[in-house]
């Protein structure tokens, strides 16, 4: 699932990239259709707003097919591709552009895999997966941006230590040193969450009281009282 490290650029790439900077369209949609995902995340992932990341990632694309001609292959296309996202986030951040709201990233779709046969029947493991992944995405979302972005290449799109080096620009030391905080900082957070959650663990209250309250309090009433000193 990792990038192709730049001393292993194809001539494949190559090729392709001329094809998109002769017109191909076709070919270039092949392009967005193969990083659309891995490239998504990374967006979210530095500007923490589904939104924004969209339109920052449409206009990477748009920015990497109108200058897709000065690829040369000193890198991956996938990384070359992902400094364009990355240098469009990171622009948008600057100029103050960005929305000041946090949306969770919750996929109706699974996007982070395909679900389960043995889960279409079980509609309730579909609704908490989804939570458990919204709390986990609100947590990365507190993290500094440069430990998210680590994170997010790390350990979503497993991309190698040296891989994500190459993305973002920093040593591969850096990126143990982050990616390593980073996992910490989660446990934390969601350790603090358990705790809480403990606290209410098959809380039975409001509703469901009344409910049972009220069943009893029926069949009681629907029940022939015994005869007293029976």
């Amino acid at each position: 699932m990792g990038m192709t490290p730049a001393s292993a650029v194809s001539a494949d790439e190559l090729s392709i990239a001329r094809r998109i900077a002769a017109g191909d369209r076709a070919q270039f949609a092949v392009l967005i259709r193969r990083y659309n995902q891995r490239l998504y995340r990374l967006a979210r992932a530095t500007l923490r707003d589904d939104a924004e990341a969209e339109d920052a990632l449409q206009d990477a694309y748009l920015s990497a097919y109108h200058s897709i001609q000065r690829f040369r292959g000193d890198a991956a296309l996938s990384t070359w591709l992902s400094r364009l996202v990355l240098n469009e986030c990171l622009g948008r951040i600057r100029r103050g552009d960005r929305r000041r709201k946090v949306v969770p990233l919750v996929s109706s779709n699974e996007a982070m895999g395909e679900v389960p046969e043995e889960d279409i029947a079980r509609p309730e493991r579909i609704v908490a997966r989804a939570q458990i992944r919204g709390l986990l995405e609100q947590k990365l979302d507190d993290l500094p941006e440069a430990f998210r972005v680590v994170f997010v290449l790390r350990s979503v799109e497993e991309l190698s230590v040296e891989e994500t080096a190459d993305v973002l620009g920093i040593p591969a030391t850096t990126v143990r040193t982050r990616y390593f905080r980073a996992k910490g900082l989660l446990r934390e957070a969601l350790a603090q969450e358990i705790d809480l959650a403990e606290r209410d663990l098959f809380e039975f209250g409001g509703q469901r009281c009344e409910r049972i309250c009220a069943r009893v309090l029926t069949t009681l009433a629907a029940t022939r009282p015994e005869s007293p000193g029976a």
